[in-house]
């Protein structure tokens, strides 16, 4: 126990690089998963073939093999950054599939007759989307993201074996030093994630009381 105390600053500074990791990648992946849900539902058929592709891609390939193109692979051809921005990109745009297929399923739960309307009154296809359709399914995708966003924070822990000094990596080196404080260390790390997890969730259902009551 006076191992989790007296290394608690260290921890802590590994759970803001988490939550840095978890933050910047919830970002990017929900703007990108945002603009390939459009395009899963767009009426261009180059843009649903390439909304399809993606999903297909990064759904089914293990973010082990995501981490090891965009953290190994990549500076070999050139691409030189910190081991933290891959890792970024890397989760990103493995997220942003999973958000893809909420958003597209929520768009698909809005009743064809809302789009059917607004195309009507002479609206665009993306006039239509932005300003009918993806306002109403965000509204019923609050639970699918939050379950994404929680698979996410729990991801970040990948990044630690390849050098990123998150949480999990932080608790590989006090196992290292400290084996006899294994247990303290193990629920102490798990607490933090639970923290987050619990804190994501409580956002999730605010937003989903929130918006219920506006329907």
């Amino acid at each position: 126990m006076n191992v989790l105390i007296d290394k608690l600053p260290q921890i802590l500074a590994a759970f803001g690089t988490t939550l840095q990791l978890l933050g910047a990648s919830a970002l990017i992946a929900t703007i990108l998963g945002v603009v390939l849900g459009a395009f899963r539902v767009s009426p261009v058929p180059a843009l649903r073939w390439f909304g399809t592709a993606y999903v297909t891609i990064f759904r089914n390939t293990p973010l082990v093999v995501v981490f090891i193109i965009f953290v190994v692979a990549l500076p070999e051809l050139g691409f030189q950054s910190s081991f933290f921005f891959r890792a970024v990109i890397a989760l990103s745009l493995y997220a942003a599939a999973f958000v893809c297929e909420a958003v597209r399923s929520g768009v698909n739960a809005v009743q064809a007759g809302q789009a059917e309307a607004a195309r009507s009154l002479g609206m665009t296809f993306s006039q239509t989307l932005r300003h009918v359709v993806l306002p109403q399914a965000i509204r019923t995708v609050i639970p699918p993201l939050a379950s994404i966003y929680i698979a996410l924070a729990k991801n970040t822990a990948v990044a630690e074996a390849f050098g990123v000094t998150e949480a999990t990596y932080q608790l590989d080196n006090l196992v290292r030093d400290f084996p006899g404080s294994l247990w303290f260390l193990f629920f102490g790390i798990a607490l933090g994630y639970v923290i987050i997890v619990f804190f994501i969730s409580g956002i999730a259902g605010l937003l989903e009381r929130r918006w219920a009551v506006s329907r």
